[in-house]
């Protein structure tokens, strides 16, 4: 296949770079290069933007771009198959032609707006007919850090364009309830627009500043309360009757895990002390009015672990916790429940997955998890596994990733079944980190793919303090879900 990749090469950046190198990767791929000025250029302002960004975080300058044109690559002579579009300039008919494209406008220009508006972007890859090839919602991370939020996406957009060649990437995102704001274009930054972010990017750290000095942060809590209509029932914003486990502020707890074991719920939770910044498994048991004393530590590690997905299976409890910083996802027994905890095996090995969780759906295990590559987003790529047995081996689904949505890709609980439907919880990561929570209903599971549909979305409320809600479980009568709250710094006067 000879393939060829249409950008402005008058500023070379880091993604086109690491493009070209995955392209070439390709088995017989033979990768060419038009490198022309064009329409695909930044505007001026956004590189000053950048470099002001870049003075302001302490960042290299280098990592914006290598301002030399890019050596020519020796000319191919069989005929060009594909020519991936970066720019939007292309007119072409004796091949096939590949546009991207960001909030539907063409072009890596494009994905300006969006991260100027603080949206999260959808990025396209059609045909010049409108066909549309690969899509996703994109991961804008990095708010007041324009670059940060601009590289990001790009890294994901490489992930999205290797999807596309392999046939593996999805053709739809998930409809949101509450639908963006249409996209606007704009083909340039100028003077106010640089100002105006400059000044709301420094006003933003002061107060983040500000911020840290005089609470822990995050600062996250879990919520608990006898289950009526459970959320899933609800479908809307947490109502009333939430209690919070209590913590003593040097530490918060997250993730909740309940489960129903020997007629008695226990709760595992994430447990993060604010002084070490790692996370440990703890667990407490629960009475029928609630928590008989405090979450004990269970589980711990050299390195942060969080998520505790636990579960019963075959007589014995079993807990997959998230364990990103060993690069594997670990599967532990109890032996003392609910402590005792020994490792059984390393189910997927040599990778950064976020929250996997793990069903037996009709006759097969699947396991879901969020995998962070090349730099990207730990929240917008959804990976997939599917097994005869819990406990493996693993196989990897042949279109992974079969979604890539910052919206509604990354687990925020145990999949449930009501009335023959399945549905998962997922984290809401537009606007930040564990932000708002939704209810997916998945329409497809099987080896051909995966596809979901947006049920419900909410977020912290009148009920539910605080600015975000990111974990949905329940068990033996009780439902749990956490969301972020507040401590005053240990270290200020007045606090022991």
């Amino acid at each position: 296949m000879h393939l060829t990749v249409r950008f402005d090469g008058t500023v070379v950046r880091p993604w086109h770079l690491r493009l070209l190198e995955r392209l070439s990767e390709r088995p017989g791929c033979v990768v060419s290069i038009d490198a022309r000025p064009g329409p695909g250029a930044l505007p001026t302002n956004a590189d000053l933007l950048f470099r002001i960004e870049a003075a302001f975080f302490g960042r290299s300058k280098s990592a914006f771009g290598l301002p030399k044109p890019l050596a020519d690559r020796p000319n191919d002579a069989t005929p060009v198959d594909l020519i991936l579009d970066l720019c939007g300039d292309v007119v072409r008919a004796d091949c096939e032609v590949w546009l991207l494209c960001f909030d539907d406008q063409a072009g890596e220009q494009a994905l300006l707006p969006s991260l100027i508006a603080d949206r999260a972007p959808v990025a396209t890859v059609r045909r010049p007919d409108g066909t549309v090839v690969a899509t996703g919602r994109l991961a804008a991370a990095g708010k007041g850090k324009l670059f940060k939020a601009y590289e990001t996406c790009l890294i994901r957009t490489v992930t999205l364009i290797m999807a596309a060649l392999d046939g593996a990437a999805s053709k739809t995102v998930p409809a949101l309830p509450d639908q963006e704001l249409p996209a606007f274009v704009a083909d340039r930054l100028n003077s106010w627009d640089v100002i105006r972010r400059v000044t709301t990017m420094f006003g933003r750290q002061v107060a983040r500043r500000l911020y840290t000095i005089a609470y822990d942060t995050p600062h996250w809590r879990v919520g608990w309360r006898q289950t009526g209509p459970d959320l899933f029932d609800l479908g809307s914003r947490p109502e009333h009757g939430w209690r919070a486990l209590p913590d003593d502020g040097s530490r918060f707890y997250a993730d909740p895990f309940p489960i129903d074991y020997r007629g008695a719920v226990t709760l595992f939770v994430e447990d993060f002390s604010h002084s070490t910044q790692k996370g440990i498994i703890s667990a407490v048991t629960f009475g029928a009015d609630g928590p008989i004393g405090r979450p004990e530590p269970v589980l711990e590690r050299d390195y942060h672990l969080s998520y505790p997905f636990v579960f019963e299976q075959d007589g014995e409890v079993w807990m997959i916790p998230e364990s990103c910083a060993a690069r594997s996802i670990d599967l532990y027994r109890a032996t003392a429940f609910p402590a005792g905890w020994v490792k059984d095996s390393t189910l997927v090995a040599n990778i950064v997955a976020s929250d996997a969780t793990v069903q037996k759906i009709r006759d097969r295990w699947w396991m879901f998890a969020t995998v962070r590559d090349e730099g990207g987003d730990h929240s917008d790529t959804l990976h997939l596994w599917s097994a005869e047995d819990f406990r493996g081996p693993w196989i990897a689904h042949a279109r992974n990733p079969v979604l890539i949505d910052i919206a509604s890709a990354r687990p925020a609980g145990r999949l449930t079944e009501r009335d023959g439907a399945i549905f998962r919880p997922v984290q809401d990561c537009r606007y930040g980190y564990g932000q708002a929570l939704a209810i997916a209903r998945i329409t497809k599971l099987d080896d051909e793919g995966f596809e979901q549909t947006i049920e419900a979305r909410m977020q912290a409320g009148p009920h539910w303090r605080g600015s975000r809600l990111h974990t949905l479980n329940g068990a033996g009568g009780f439902e749990f879900i956490d969301g972020s709250g507040r401590s005053r710094n240990r270290l200020l006067p007045g606090r022991s």
